[in-house]
């Protein structure tokens, strides 16, 4: 199980701490390999991010769809982490605003 931590680069200048971080249990299996909403509008997304309560699989926001940020809106989970291959590992807090690194720093996976 990976632990998550504030990176000291990563966030609102006026709050570094992230509650949801030392909830978070093992990361859930991914409910698939690609973006679903993106494959249903024709799309390969490969900046992929993977809820860190459910498995679902979203886009970045950088994506025509933001797949993963609609996710947040809809079912209020709090922590992605990215899927991108051979990527640093790092996560997202959506309600603190701040990036997460493992407190180990090894790879989550």
């Amino acid at each position: 199980m990976a632990e998550w931590v504030v990176r000291p680069d990563g966030g609102r200048p006026e709050g570094r701490a992230c509650a949801h971080a030392a909830a978070v249990g093992p990361a859930p299996a991914p409910l698939s390999r690609v973006c679903p909403e993106c494959l249903v509008q024709g799309h390969e997304e490969t900046r992929l991010r993977l809820c860190l309560t459910c498995g679902h699989i979203g886009c970045s926001d950088s994506a025509p769809g933001a797949h993963a940020t609609a996710h947040y809106a809809s079912s209020g989970h709090p922590l992605v982490r990215s899927m991108e291959p051979g990527g640093e590992p790092w996560a997202w807090c959506y309600v603190d605003e701040v990036f997460l690194r493992p407190r180990d720093g090894h790879s989550t996976e």
